[in-house]
């Protein structure tokens, strides 16, 4: 809300202080979110929980791209992009407030026999996982957790370039004017949209009837997603029709739909009762490209309008999505770590002992 008006009345070193502190602000939501779905999510659902929330943020670059050129184009101006975006986050931390809850235990309306769903599914969580001790040299030194490590990085620097970079290629290289170039923009996002909820409910099938392991299924996934997406980049610096162009962007970010069910929900495989902190670090990684790719990109696109550059841009895309799958494919696991289930702190279960025995007392 506030960056419009720091644009038109502050310098650049400003503005890009309040995007730092935006950025470290959202950094908390992913891995939150993760730990949160590890309270929520019973096995045969998983793959659609996940999916489902996470699908948020695509419906939301979604409908950011395709309301920003008609909102650019209005009285209002560009700067009532900012005053949109930044109300509905507003709003929906109102709406989170009252109605969201930790755990099914502190949720006050949900019916028992849900509950006791949701618990007795959740074999490999400890209700103790709050007093844990955090594993960091067993995290450190774990290969599965390098290897998705790797693939998250190496996947968001092709989504990152698409995203920072789609509106420009389609106004300077497809040449498509403002309004229409919203339209565009925006048909990827919807259709990783739409995607994203088939391969969900298609991933959960598969392991539901035992088509594939888990960690098959997983590599599948990653598989359509990464190298998909590879393919999608290499066959954009090969046209020159527009159209064409069009199909090879959207299916460049609609075959990540499939990360969902691949690797993105691999941390609550590994350590459910560490989810949140394995999504903290990989998310740490994976958006260094936030920053560097779309810095690539400026200094590799210098004329906008020079395809070649592009071409490039595409290439480098390319090469890591097929690298990051491939180190995912080798090294990757779906199997539940042994630090999953280290032992709670003492302090922890010394201050339980203390309650239960006051407790006790009282009964006596």
């Amino acid at each position: 809300l506030c960056s419009p008006y720091i644009a038109l009345n502050y310098n650049w070193v400003v503005f890009c202080l309040n995007r730092m502190l935006q950025g470290f602000a959202q950094g908390f939501h992913f891995p939150c979110v993760n730990a949160h779905i590890a309270q929520w999510a019973p096995s045969p659902e998983k793959n659609r929980i996940f999916t489902f929330v996470f699908l948020g943020a695509q419906f939301g670059i979604m409908v950011t791209m395709l309301v920003a050129g008609y909102l650019a184009a209005s009285p209002w101006g560009w700067p009532s992009i900012f005053y949109c975006t930044g109300l509905c986050g507003v709003l929906w931390s109102m709406v989170w407030l009252f109605v969201g809850a930790d755990s099914p235990d502190s949720h006050p309306s949900i019916s028992d026999h849900e509950r006791k769903y949701i618990k007795s599914s959740l074999i490999n969580n400890s209700e103790n996982s709050s007093s844990m001790s955090t594993p960091w040299k067993a995290v450190a030194t774990s290969v599965p957790m390098w290897a998705l490590i790797c693939c998250h990085f190496c996947h968001n620097w092709g989504y990152y370039t698409i995203a920072t970079m789609l509106p420009s290629y389609v106004s300077k290289v497809l040449h498509f004017d403002i309004k229409n170039n919203g339209v565009i923009s925006s048909i990827p996002f919807l259709t990783k949209c739409i995607l994203s909820g088939v391969f969900s409910v298609i991933g959960d099938v598969i392991l539901e009837k035992q088509i594939l392991s888990l960690n098959v299924a997983k590599k599948i996934w990653t598989t359509i997603a990464m190298w998909g997406g590879a393919v999608a980049f290499v066959g954009l610096t090969l046209t020159s029709d527009s159209t064409t162009a069009v199909v090879m962007l959207t299916i460049t970010v609609s075959t990540g739909a499939a990360i969902y069910t691949g690797f993105l929900s691999n941390h609550l495989d590994l350590a459910p009762n560490f989810a949140g902190f394995l999504m903290g670090i990989t998310n740490c990684f994976a958006n260094l490209p936030a920053m560097c790719a779309p810095m690539a990109a400026g200094f590799i696109v210098t004329d906008q309008e020079n395809k070649d550059q592009w071409m490039i841009l595409f290439y480098i895309s390319a090469a890591l999505f097929f690298m990051g799958n491939l180190f995912f494919i080798v090294f990757g696991s779906t199997n539940v770590q042994p630090w999953n289930n280290i032992k709670p702190l003492r302090k922890a279960s010394y201050s339980k002992d203390n309650e239960l025995m006051v407790s006790n007392k009282h009964c006596h």
